[in-house]
């Protein structure tokens, strides 16, 4: 699962991961592998700690998805991190390759959101229903192929399969997500939704931080597609 060439970066304070398509961030109540727990391990025997390995987990990004997730290596920046999480100071960015075209290549959705927790699957609504939760998100459309398109998307809230759901609201379902109506799904069971980039200050040394995660690895449509942004850049 981890490995060390993981890292995205790391300082006494924090450290970003990039996560693979199938890993879990967090231990499920099977007791399955998880980041959290494999990170903690790594860090106890790389820097020969003695007693338990401290970690926070900031954000969670969803099983099937891949890219950018924080932790944080002391309460203090896990205490901060989460207010400005709240607050919408971090900002984050996902790449989802979709398989329908857009009507509208930019866009700001605004749904309301119903998870059903029998099903794990969150239903987007236009208007607000019993239990709902407001969900808002904004796309745009950055690359496309003969059969798939590249979103960057913006999130501005947290809601449960947030992205998967309002994107297959609009008709553009992510590809491999036949939760919510993709086609087929993809040979490692993975989706193609990858948290590109996470954006916010320093919690501890109030400086401006970006960190990018690459795309998946020996994967040709995410390489013909982050070949194509970089060509435009």
């Amino acid at each position: 699962m981890f490995k060390p060439t993981d890292i995205l970066y790391e300082d006494n304070h924090i450290i970003v991961v990039n996560k693979r398509a199938g890993d879990l961030v967090q231990p499920d109540t099977e007791g399955q592998s998880a980041l959290e727990n494999e990170i903690k391990d790594f860090i106890k025997r790389r820097d020969d700690k003695p007693g338990a390995v401290y970690l926070g987990v900031v954000h969670r990004i969803d099983r099937p998805v891949s890219g950018a997730v924080m932790f944080a290596k002391t309460s203090k920046a896990l205490t901060r991190l989460n207010e400005m999480l709240r607050s919408g100071e971090i900002d984050k960015r996902y790449w989802a390759v979709v398989e329908e075209l857009p009507e509208i290549e930019h866009d700001v959705l605004v749904h309301h959101i119903v998870r059903d927790g029998k099903t794990n699957r969150s239903r987007a609504h236009i208007s607000p229903k019993k239990d709902s939760k407001e969900a808002r998100l904004e796309y745009k459309m950055l690359a496309g192929s003969n059969n798939y398109y590249l979103l960057e998307v913006k999130l501005f809230t947290g809601r449960h399969h947030q992205i998967r759901c309002q994107l297959s609201k609009i008709v553009c379902p992510i590809k491999g997500d036949l939760k919510y109506g993709a086609r087929r799904s993809n040979p490692d069971g993975g989706i193609m939704l990858h948290s590109r980039s996470l954006s916010f200050v320093h919690p501890v040394r109030k400086e401006p931080m970006t960190v990018v995660a690459p795309v998946p690895a020996n994967d040709n449509l995410w390489e013909f597609f982050d070949s194509a942004v970089h060509a435009e850049e």
